[in-house]
């Protein structure tokens, strides 16, 4: 199989050309569902399994993203379920956010093993946050979620009978999201039968502080931003998935314009390995689309659970090899 080997002339990384784009599509299957791109955990993968540690890195999960996402927004789209006010509140919080997280990467952290530490902390956050939805609660907003999760998945049930029959093609209307009202202090939209809403300026704070970090990290935001809406601010995962999706192409151009363009110190390479992102991104263009079209028929404690284990458990490893050196 030596000749499928490849050496990547911008970040040397030496290795198959099958491995990117297989390792691309595995992990996108799973994190498209909760609306996630996958790129936080093909970064881990591409520092401890390719070696790739320099700035650079970062700018190549944003072509990742570029590559991979579209399929997986237009899957959203086409079933109705993308929330453009909460699009347009991400995108215009985290832009300035990606723009401060290239100069915290490239002036503080352009050493690996600070990086590391960094990432770790980032993961630990987002899978605790996951896990932490998994506890038992006898919370209102808890049982109204797992509520509208079953009735959800009962209207596709209903149309994949219906399907079968020849009857129906679509989602009910029922099932897609319908903005009620989206002004500049609340948004509110229905979804199901139930209305969700959220306050803009507390979505754009939250989204700032997430591109600030994604930014750095090389993930656009999105990662920080779907889990935050969920957890804090309540909204349904079948809602945000696609939003967050969408949110995190936009600021990912964005990021790989900052990461090519704006000089760095001499010596530091921050251009991304487009190469390498793009196969990356192939496998996470089918990936995309095949978790977009797999997420209905999963119920939305199983995508949190999946991803909190495996995000934590990544998170864990990095910070003890951290500390422990």
């Amino acid at each position: 199989m030596d000749f499928l080997m490849f050496s990547f002339p911008v970040s040397g990384v030496k290795t198959s050309i099958l491995v990117p784009p297989l390792i691309g599509f595995i992990v996108s299957v799973f994190t498209s569902m909760a609306g996630v791109s996958g790129a936080f955990l093909l970064l881990p993968f591409q520092v401890s399994f390719l070696n790739f540690t320099s700035p650079s890195v970062s700018s190549t999960n944003f072509v990742y993203n570029i590559v991979a996402i579209p399929s997986g927004v237009y899957r959203y789209f086409r079933e109705g379920r993308l929330a453009w006010p909460l699009v347009l509140v991400i995108v215009i919080g985290t832009l300035p956010g990606v723009f401060i997280g290239y100069y915290l990467r490239v002036l503080y952290m352009p050493d690996p093993r600070t990086f590391k530490l960094f990432v770790g902390c980032v993961l630990l956050y987002i899978g605790a946050r996951l896990l932490f939805e998994m506890m038992p609660s006898g919370s209102l907003q808890k049982s109204a979620s797992e509520a509208l999760d079953e009735e959800f998945r009962h209207r596709v049930r209903k149309v994949n009978e219906e399907q079968r029959r020849g009857t129906s093609v679509e989602i009910p209307c029922e099932a897609v999201v319908k903005t009620i009202s989206a002004t500049l202090t609340h948004v509110e939209y229905e979804f199901c039968g139930e209305r969700f809403s959220f306050s803009s300026p507390g979505m754009f704070v939250a989204a700032f502080f997430a591109g600030i970090i994604g930014g750095a990290y090389g993930i656009g935001g999105g990662s920080i931003i779907s889990p935050l809406c969920v957890a804090v601010f309540h909204l349904p995962v079948y809602t945000v998935a696609g939003a967050a999706l969408l949110g995190t192409f936009i600021t990912s151009v964005a990021g790989v314009f900052f990461y090519s363009i704006i000089p760095a110190k001499a010596g530091l390479s921050t251009a991304p390995d487009w190469l390498l992102g793009v196969l990356f991104g192939l496998g996470g263009l089918f990936g995309m689309y095949t978790g977009a079209r797999l997420q209905k028929h999963f119920a939305q404690k199983i995508i949190k659970f999946m991803l909190g284990l495996i995000i934590t458990y990544i998170a864990i490893g990095y910070i003890w090899q951290y500390l422990s050196r």
